[in-house]
C-alpha cells in the first residue's frame, strides 16, 4: 500500500480536479495519468517529483493532431503506478465513469490542492484584473459546490457562470486578491503570470 503524506494527497487532489485523468486499470485499482503541453515539462516534473512514490520511469513527449484545430501539438505525458488508492479515489471523482466535483468536495480542498487546480485550470485577466477558474462539463449544480466551498473554507465569495464547454468560478478583483494571498506560496514558478503582481 503506498501512503503518501498530507501535501502529496493535496497535490494528487488537485491534479485530480484539475488536468489529470483516473484511468480504470481492472476492478479495484487506476492509474493517474498527467499530460501538459511541450512548454509545461517542468511542471509535469514538479507533479511527479512530488508524488514520488507513485511514479516510475521517465515521461514520455508525444504528438498529436487536434480534432477541431487540425494543427499537430505536442505534449508531455507520464503515467503512475496502479493502486487501490487510486481506484478508491476513481470511485468518487468518476462515479459513473465521467469526472464529477464530489458534493464532500471540502473534505479534499486545501490551499495546496486550489493552488494546484488553479495552475491546470485557473486564469487571470490582467485587463479587468480578475480570475476565472474553469470547471469544464460540469452540472451548474457542482459548479455551485465550489463556489460553497470557496466561501466555507476560505471566506472567498465566488460566482457561477455559464461558458460554452460548462461552467466557471468567477472571482472579482477584490477575491482574487484573497485567492493570491491563500495561494501564492504553492505556486510553481512557471505559473507567477497567473496571479496579479
Amino acid at each position: 500500500m503506498i501512503s503518501l503524506s498530507r501535501d502529496q494527497k493535496s497535490i494528487l487532489f488537485g491534479t485530480i480536479l484539475g488536468d489529470g485523468f483516473l484511468q480504470k486499470t481492472g476492478e479495484k485499482n487506476s492509474r493517474l495519468r498527467l499530460e501538459h503541453g511541450k512548454n509545461q515539462k517542468e511542471y509535469l516534473l514538479w507533479k511527479v517529483k512530488k508524488l514520488g512514490n507513485l511514479f516510475q520511469g521517465k515521461p514520455k513527449y508525444l504528438e498529436r493532431i487536434h480534432p477541431i484545430s487540425k494543427r499537430m501539438y505536442g505534449y508531455w505525458r507520464h503515467q503512475s503506478q496502479s493502486t487501490p488508492y487510486l481506484g478508491k479515489l476513481r470511485k468518487i471523482f468518476y462515479p459513473e465513469g465521467k469526472k464529477k466535483i464530489p458534493e464532500d468536495l471540502e473534505k479534499y480542498l486545501t490551499p495546496l490542492a486550489l493552488a494546484v487546480w488553479y495552475m491546470d485550470d485557473g486564469y487571470y485577466y490582467p485587463r479587468d484584473r480578475c480570475v476565472y477558474l474553469y470547471l469544464g462539463n460540469v452540472s451548474q449544480k457542482e459548479a455551485e459546490t465550489v463556489t460553497q466551498v470557496l466561501l466555507k473554507k476560505f471566506d472567498i465569495v465566488t460566482q457561477v457562470k455559464a461558458k460554452k464547454k460548462g461552467y466557471a468560478i468567477y472571482f472579482s478583483p477584490q477575491e482574487t486578491q484573497k485567492l493570491k494571498n491563500l495561494i501564492k506560496d504553492h505556486i510553481f514558478y512557471q505559473f507567477n503570470y497567473k496571479l496579479p503582481s
